[in-house]
């Protein structure tokens, strides 16, 4: 009988613990996404496409009316990755990746493979990227600029990834070289 007793409330006192840690989660979520609204009114888009938890903000487009990138099309792309400060602002300190040579010496990179300053090719439904990053590719045309920005959710979730902090808002600025939907 004291057994019975006991276990209800600690049953009872766990869901309330993991309720509320599910609603602190949410609540960091929010607030991201409120920083990358910010962020996204600085740059003046052309367009924002927003796709299930990814922003896309086109700056630039060199053909408006071309192909885009479909779910199981092939895109080939520069790109830097940053963390979004609280606050909807990039700088070079919060770069952590680029394949883009002109972005890696402006941001004082120095590396010793040259190798990794190639255009990235991949196609879209068979590659492991970021549920944030596939998502915010889909629809790209190509010579398109933009930034696709996401919450933590949508990127590396609550593990941290090497330089990366858990649940971190990531945005990409990508240079679409082009695409093919063949």
């Amino acid at each position: 009988m004291k057994l019975k007793s006991i276990i209800l409330p600690v049953f009872l006192l766990l869901a309330a613990v993991c309720s509320c840690m599910k609603q602190q989660t949410e609540n960091y979520y929010a607030k991201q996404e409120e920083a990358i609204d910010k962020f996204a009114q600085r740059l003046s888009p052309i367009r924002t496409v927003y796709n299930d938890g990814s922003v896309r903000i086109v700056v630039k487009e060199t053909n408006p009316t071309a192909d885009s990138l479909r779910k199981d099309g092939v895109v080939s792309f520069y790109y830097g990755g940053y963390l979004l400060s609280s606050s909807g602002s990039l700088n070079n300190q919060s770069l952590f990746a680029t394949n883009s040579k002109e972005l890696a010496e402006s941001a004082k990179w120095v590396l010793s493979d040259s190798t990794v300053f190639r255009v990235e090719t991949l196609k879209l439904d068979e590659s492991n990227l970021l549920d944030g990053l596939k998502k915010g590719l889909h629809g790209v045309r190509s010579g398109e600029e933009c930034y696709i920005a996401f919450t933590g959710k949508y990127g590396f979730g609550s593990k941290p990834s090497g330089t990366i902090p858990a649940k971190s808002t990531l945005v990409y600025h990508i240079w679409v070289d082009s695409i093919s939907n063949d």
